[in-house]
C-alpha cells in the first residue's frame, strides 16, 4: 500500500526520535547519578516535551504505538501505512 506522506511527518518523527535519544541518555546517566537535580529536571522537561510532540503527531497522523498506549480515531488507524517504524 503506497501513501503520500507530507514532509512534516518526517520532521516530527525525527524530532521524536531525537527527544527519545536524549531521554534514554539521561535515564542512563540518572541511573548512576540519582541525586543530580539538574539532570532530573532536564529529564522531566524532555519527557514533558515528548508528550506534547507525540500528542501533536498522533492528532495529525495517527497512533505512534499500539497495545493501549495510543488512542485511535474511527475507523481503526492501524490498518493505514506507513507506520512510524517503516519510515
Amino acid at each position: 500500500m503506497s501513501h503520500t506522506v507530507p514532509e512534516h511527518y518526517y520532521t516530527k518523527l525525527k524530532e521524536l526520535q531525537a527527544i527519545d535519544f536524549v531521554i534514554v541518555e539521561l535515564t542512563l546517566y540518572l541511573d548512576t547519578h540519582p541525586d543530580d537535580i539538574q539532570a532530573l529536571e532536564q529529564y522531566n522537561r524532555f519527557v514533558q516535551h515528548r508528550m506534547q510532540i507525540a500528542q501533536e503527531f498522533q492528532n495529525e497522523f495517527g497512533p505512534l504505538t499500539s497495545f493501549g498506549y495510543s488512542f485511535s480515531k474511527a475507523p481503526w488507524q492501524w490498518k493505514e501505512a506507513p507506520w512510524p517504524w517503516q519510515v
